[in-house]
């Protein structure tokens, strides 16, 4: 049995690709600004609006929540009804309800605030699939493991303009002006897809791919279980680095902010050497042990830097940064290859899903371990996580890039 899907294009030049690569990781960038940006209020939840660490965590962990919940659903969309719909779809809704809680603020309540936070989340999820798809589409295999790094470099620099303008800009101009930022990032990504993105060719799609890939064997969940594991300590420091090097370090919102920046532009840079590589070595899987190995062992020196209050503990925190998002690419890219054109939303929906259930709760429970046991434990508590997951990646089992 076999089945044809439509695509508006099957060939497209070398700069159109470029460009669609561009704005995929352009529309993946503003959903990171919405989904991570929260985190960065949490300095102002917590000072102006007397919130405690963890219910400051919880208001963050909103948008991410909401990703958990309909990631899976805007998987299968985009299965079904191509990219380029599901991203202007989900960016105009992101943008809307991006306006709504700039409108809101905390003026009717931080839990109305996180539950529109939440409804942002759930929309800006769409871009999560369907960028992935895109480049997957558009991109040879020995090209894709560069182009899925460079896609996947628009999370860690997303949360790099959220860290460098929402912390101040809620400090100085207050809550709701904070809010526009993922606004204005969304419009911008929506305009941009709607110009330059196509759906990628599918053709036929022959039974075998048309399969339930989670049917065959444990390699996707082998996969999934991975990513959960890793995505501890990245959440960990991504929502905790600022408030850290503020209240901890004595630093100013400002000065902690630009290097939280430079250390996601950094990681940014580490998901493209981490995916070429991947190409290098034809194998995904490979890095992405290596990268847990190292991730682990950082995250252990960080809680030990932190509890002797050595000034070496901030440069630990800039290397845990690009250490921990640098499986994200790998990861993605190894789901999307196994599952195959009828399958990829909905798996690549699975891994997120399964990544921001775990992202979800870490900023309440990181919230309250750093307020129980202090930042040097938390820190070194989350390499337990990384080391744990070396032995799940099924390097044994990668079938050979073609």
């Amino acid at each position: 049995m076999t089945a044809t899907v439509d695509s508006p294009a099957t060939t497209i030049g070398e700069a159109r690709r470029w460009a669609i690569l561009g704005a995929s990781t352009l529309a993946q960038a503003a959903a990171a600004v919405t989904i991570h940006g929260p985190a960065f209020l949490i300095p102002a939840l917590h000072d102006r609006e007397g919130l405690s660490l963890a219910a400051a965590g919880l208001v963050a962990a909103a948008p991410t929540i909401g990703v958990m919940l309909t990631q899976v659903a805007w998987g299968a969309f985009v299965d079904r009804r191509g990219e380029r719909l599901t991203l202007l779809l989900g960016l105009g809704s992101t943008a809307v309800a991006g306006l709504l809680a700039a409108l809101l603020g905390t003026g009717a309540g931080v839990a109305v605030l996180g539950a529109v936070l939440l409804l942002a989340g759930a929309a800006a999820a769409s871009t999560g699939a369907a960028s992935g798809r895109v480049v997957v589409g558009w991109f040879p295999p020995h090209r894709r493991g560069v182009a899925m790094g460079i896609r996947q470099m628009a999370q860690p620099v997303g949360v790099g303009i959220a860290a460098i303008s929402i912390a101040v800009t809620a400090a100085e101009a207050g809550l709701r002006a904070a809010l526009l930022i993922p606004l204005g990032a969304a419009v911008l990504a929506g305009l941009l897809v709607a110009v330059v993105i196509l759906d990628p060719p599918r053709g036929v799609v022959t039974a075998h791919e048309a399969r339930n890939p989670y049917r065959d064997d444990a390699y996707l969940a082998r996969i999934h279980a991975v990513s959960v594991l890793l995505v501890v300590p990245q959440f960990l420091v991504w929502t905790f680095a600022l408030v850290w090097l503020v209240q901890d370090r004595d630093w100013s919102p400002g000065a902690a902010g630009l290097l939280v920046a430079i250390a996601q532009v950094a990681g940014a840079l580490g998901r493209i050497g981490a995916g070429a590589l991947s190409d290098v070595v034809a194998s995904r899987l490979r890095p992405l042990r290596w990268v847990a190995i190292a991730a682990g062992a950082t995250m252990a020196a960080l809680g030990l830097a932190t509890g002797a209050d050595l000034g070496i503990a901030v440069a630990l925190v800039v290397l845990a940064t690009v250490l921990t998002v640098a499986d994200n690419g790998l990861a993605f890219t190894a789901v999307a290859e196994r599952a195959g054109p009828a399958w990829s939303g909905r798996a690549m929906g699975v891994q997120n899903t399964a990544q921001y259930l775990a992202a979800s709760l870490v900023p309440p429970i990181a919230g309250w371990s750093v307020t129980h046991g202090g930042y040097a434990l938390t820190f070194g508590a989350a390499a337990l996580f990384p080391l744990l997951a070396i032995g799940l990646v099924p390097v044994r089992d990668e079938a050979p890039l073609t």
